[in-house]
């Protein structure tokens, strides 16, 4: 099938997600709870998953309570695929389907290469590149059940383009890994209506980042690190809500006819 035609919509209808339901990894805090308001405001009911249940819980109250859309808060671990199966199955049973779905969950751990164990780089990519495949996987087989089409968005990252700083090797590979997928998902999941792209944000200033980032190792010769968060030639640096309208864009018809791109939000720092 293909996506529809969407030229008579006017502007209102082509950003509104009024009657879609959405599911946001990692949604209990940060760019992913940025994403879960954008999407609500937009009109979207959300399931929203975190391996912090209580944080997820405590954002879809707050979403419900700004925007009057059904939001609920759930436990989810993107490294275990009973979890994350048990999540959409949860989005179609409680919200009614699932047209959207945001792979946002991630970690940032900096460790120099020279002491990175085989476990940390493991758990980096568990999160970070295979949490996005089997989040996409099972948003796309609900989506293709349903036969309506969907979006899927992946937050990739800057790191997905370049290197970064000393001791995120794992990092930008997982990084790296999942700008690759994005484009691999496209075109497998172009016949079912279902649109794949993918959102590079710089570090931006959420809780979690701001702690890996004080955790950056110096270069082996003791040079120390150069810091993530600096502004940009725009002038500042980023925050979770600039790149919570590029997700909106993506999820939205606005981007009807885009697919397999990775839209880089930085302020022009790789510019």
């Amino acid at each position: 099938m293909s996506t529809a035609e969407v030229s008579n919509k006017s502007l209102a209808e082509l950003i509104s997600l009024t009657g879609r339901r959405a599911v946001v990894t990692g949604g209990g805090r940060g760019l992913g709870k940025a994403i879960a308001m954008r999407l609500a405001e937009a009109g979207a009911d959300l399931m929203i998953g975190d391996i912090e249940e209580d944080l997820a819980v405590q954002a879809a109250a707050e979403i419900t309570q700004h925007y009057g859309v059904r939001a609920i808060g759930s436990a989810l671990d993107v490294t275990d695929t009973t979890s994350v199966s048990a999540l959409a199955d949860r989005a179609v049973a409680d919200l009614g389907g699932l047209e959207i779905w945001v792979n946002n969950a991630g970690i940032f751990p900096a460790v120099p290469l020279l002491e990175m164990t085989d476990q940390t780089w493991d758990n980096v990519l568990a999160v970070n590149a295979r949490g996005t495949f089997v989040g996409a996987r099972e948003a796309a087989r609900r989506m293709a059940a349903a036969g309506a089409g969907g979006a899927i968005v992946n937050i990739v990252s800057t790191a997905g383009f370049r290197g970064s700083a000393p001791g995120l090797a794992a990092y930008v590979s997982s990084k790296h890994a999942a700008r690759g997928l994005t484009r691999e998902l496209a075109l497998e999941l172009a016949p079912l209506g279902i649109r794949v792209l993918g959102v590079a944000p710089s570090h931006v200033p959420t809780e979690g980042n701001i702690l890996a980032a004080a955790a950056v190792a110096p270069s082996p010769d003791g040079t120390p690190p150069t810091p993530l968060m600096l502004n940009g030639p725009i002038g500042r640096p980023g925050v979770p809500d600039d790149i919570a309208r590029v997700a909106l864009f993506c999820a939205s018809d606005l981007a009807n006819f885009m697919t397999g791109s990775t839209l880089i939000a930085d302020g022009g720092s790789i510019a």
